[in-house]
């Protein structure tokens, strides 16, 4: 018979359990840890942190031990399953020292192992959380750049007689308000929408339109250049508190209603 050292006070009862069985399996097969390491195909050092309670076995281990013991497979393996689901419990921190003062704690990793993967594991979302805001942050970017230059393209094709005024890059496009009136209400030459819903964020040649109208009622967006910015929300609030409307800041059927028929201010 074995001398065993005696099992961590902090593991749980079931997993007491689960290690003095094996320890009983060994025993019977009268082995010594390098030829049960031979038989079942785990190094003797594993099966020493298994039967002192440092590293729980895996599944197979346990059933190789039930193999070598002549134990019924099935019984160990519902005691291993149960011991697993406890395994965590008992092991939260340890400082298990071994009898002999002079020998090393070689398995103080394993028994941190899973701090080890919970903190493995956040890093590894954190990480991946910071690549997909960097992605979304550049193919924005890219879209936005996109819809500028089809906006040049769109503006050269729709007015040739009257070139968008723009920068070295063609970014941005300053676009020019042709105002008329027809049938009571007017329109800047860039769109006849009246029912488009423009928000922050949106581009083109509707939202020009807009703004065309914006700075006619009085409440002036700043440059014509298409894109639906802060100054262009804030032209909009202005517009729909004079007109009695919902001070929302989008461009909805009311507001393009006021923007037509709208008396400048």
């Amino acid at each position: 018979m074995s001398r065993w050292k005696a099992l961590p006070a902090e593991l749980h009862p079931h997993v007491h359990q689960l290690i003095v069985r094996l320890r009983r399996l060994k025993d019977h097969s009268e082995l010594s840890t390098r030829q049960l390491a031979a038989k079942t195909g785990y190094s003797a050092k594993s099966w020493q942190r298994y039967l002192n309670g440092r590293a729980l076995p895996p599944r197979e281990a346990v059933e190789a031990m039930a193999r070598v013991g002549g134990d019924d497979p099935a019984r160990l393996l519902v005691m291993h399953e149960i011991a697993a689901q406890h395994w965590a419990e008992g092991r939260v921190v340890t400082t298990d020292a071994p009898e002999n003062p002079s020998a090393t704690p070689a398995h103080a990793p394993a028994e941190q192992q899973p701090y080890g993967r919970h903190l493995r594991a956040a890093v590894m979302a954190g990480a991946v959380v910071t690549v997909l805001s960097v992605s979304a942050a550049l193919l924005l970017a890219v879209r936005l750049t996109e819809a500028r230059a089809q906006l040049a393209r769109d503006r050269s094709d729709a007015v040739a007689a009257a070139p968008a005024t723009v920068s070295e890059s063609m970014v941005p496009v300053i676009y020019t308000c042709r105002l008329e009136q027809r049938d009571g209400r007017w329109y800047a030459g860039l769109s006849r929408t009246t029912d488009i819903l423009l928000s922050n964020t949106h581009v083109g040649l509707e939202v020009a339109e807009a703004q065309c109208l914006l700075r006619r009622a009085g409440t002036a967006p700043g440059d014509i250049d298409g894109v639906f910015g802060p100054m262009t929300r804030r032209a909009v609030e202005r517009m729909q508190k004079q007109n009695g409307l919902v001070v929302n800041g989008v461009i909805d059927p009311p507001t393009w209603q006021a923007l037509r028929e709208a008396t400048p201010q």
